[in-house]
């Protein structure tokens, strides 16, 4: 756009020499600081309709909130406020997860119409508040997906941030600290910041400021497009630091379009394992190269196998995107859905090829469970989860199960659990206090017996452990 040329002509010499060059004339050639500033307030306004201010009442305390995803944005223990981005002219908002776990009630702001935001007296009244329904959530990336009964929206589209550079220049919209409709702008610090060592999730850092209430709102590029979703931020002071953090769109739009599909989210796999090539390894195994991937192990049967994938193979590119190590495989093999597929460039030998594997569902993935039931027939209100009892179909898709009877969680906890573990989907629950459990509904006659305060545990399974969980009843 024309304030990239008016900011690299501006500051290029003030950097390089310390001080800022003697303005010249304004030329048609050479924008000017009003032109600068112009752009920036159309590119505001434009995107301004689109954001919105979400509220949620329920279960969500501060405890409840996972230590990456900003608890200082909750107002107390039953109420939450954050941002959202409209997605589509019918309703469909896109939001942190955090910001609306365990809400019973979501209310959401509609910002002003444009032509309130280009000057006239704005509508204070509560006309711009409407309920929303939650659609569904994702705890892994933070995302959630509520709708609003609205139509002729005004909505923004996702940009591809594969494309975002380091240094590019970017806008966060939010209500930070809930000051409604709130922009600051800022540069893209990294463009695949990974924050946990044994996560496939990465990140957008910017240098754009963050805080408290921003979460759910969009990070933009300077074509207003979607380049993130505004999630979290590290500081020490509670305020922004230059240090925030956003789900990259490309993850948001995967996400988004499963959520609005099917209520949730699948995992998928391609049955590939890979490690980072070392000098040792490259000298020992005779490789052609002393640094990026090698596949250590395939599938028997999996769809890399099927592909022609084999032990040894040494993995170029990932749809035309270099890999430099198994981490970053990983991480890009994280947000292809079940039913897509990928393109390997690999090299065998002296050989290079090229291959097309097809993503298939993790049958590992607790979400699987989640099309097995609905909140009428299946919540269990005193935990806080839904539910299914044990039989044969569900037994076969848990061949560890340790017991032939119990209740599957198909969807986490919204409470909190006195010693922190809380319940995750896929958890088993095989007995309260001792008494076995077999259906949903004996569970929830079991649970009726005890009042508050009185001491609870569940006996589970988690993957192929047994374990005591001791609980807090709603």
């Amino acid at each position: 756009m024309m304030y990239r040329a008016f900011l690299a002509s501006l500051f290029v010499t003030a950097c390089v020499f310390g001080q800022v060059p003697t303005p010249k004339p304004a030329t048609a050639e050479a924008p000017t600081l009003r032109d600068l500033s112009e752009s920036l307030q159309q590119l505001s306004r434009r995107v301004r309709t689109s954001v919105v201010q979400i509220f949620s009442t329920g279960y969500a305390s501060v405890e409840d909130a996972d230590s990456t995803a900003n608890a200082a944005a909750l107002l107390n223990k039953q109420h939450s406020t954050g941002s959202g981005v409209i997605l589509s002219a019918d309703g469909y908002i896109v939001t942190n997860a955090h910001v609306v776990r365990g809400a019973r009630r979501i209310q959401v702001r509609l910002p002003p119409a444009e032509t309130e935001l280009a000057g006239r007296r704005p509508n204070t009244s509560d006309s711009r508040l409407v309920n929303a329904k939650l659609i569904g959530q994702d705890k892994e990336s933070d995302l959630a997906v509520i709708k609003i009964e609205r139509t002729n929206l005004p909505h923004l589209a996702f940009g591809n941030s594969d494309e975002l550079k380091q240094g590019e220049l970017v806008m966060a919209f939010g209500n930070p600290l809930g000051l409604e409709g709130s922009v600051s702008m800022g540069v893209v610090s990294s463009t695949s910041r990974q924050i946990k060592p044994d996560s496939s999730m990465i990140y957008i850092q910017t240098d754009a400021p963050i805080n408290p209430g921003n979460s759910g709102g969009p990070l933009i590029d300077a074509d207003g497009r979607i380049m993130g979703i505004n999630t979290f931020i590290f500081t020490q002071s509670g305020g922004s630091e230059g240090l925030g953090f956003a789900v990259p769109s490309n993850v948001v739009k995967n996400v988004y379009e499963q959520i609005r599909k099917e209520g949730h989210v699948h995992r998928g796999r391609i049955g590939v394992y890979a490690q980072t090539i070392t000098p040792v390894m490259a000298s020992g195994l005779s490789l052609p190269r002393d640094f990026g991937v090698i596949v250590s192990d395939v599938t028997p049967d999996g769809p890399a196998e099927k592909a022609g994938l084999q032990v040894g193979d040494l993995v170029l590119h990932l749809n035309g995107k270099r890999m430099d190590n198994a981490r970053q495989l990983e991480v890009n093999l994280y947000r292809f859905p079940k039913g897509s597929s990928v393109s390997l460039d690999v090299q065998r030998g002296s050989e290079n090829l090229k291959l097309d594997v097809p993503v298939v569902e993790d049958h590992e993935d607790p979400e699987r469970f989640a099309d097995m039931v609905n909140p009428e027939d299946n919540l269990v209100p005193r935990l806080g989860v839904l539910g299914i009892a044990i039989d044969k179909k569900l037994a076969e898709m848990l061949p560890e199960l340790r017991r032939q009877y119990g209740i599957v969680v198909a969807a986490g906890s919204v409470s909190d659990f006195t010693n922190g573990t809380g319940l995750t989907q896929g958890d088993v629950i095989f007995s309260v206090n001792g008494s076995p459990v077999t259906s949903i509904p004996a569970l929830k006659r079991k649970l009726e017996e005890f009042k508050s305060g009185d001491p609870v545990v569940l006996q589970i399974q988690r993957a192929e452990r047994l374990m005591f969980v001791s609980v807090e009843l709603q």
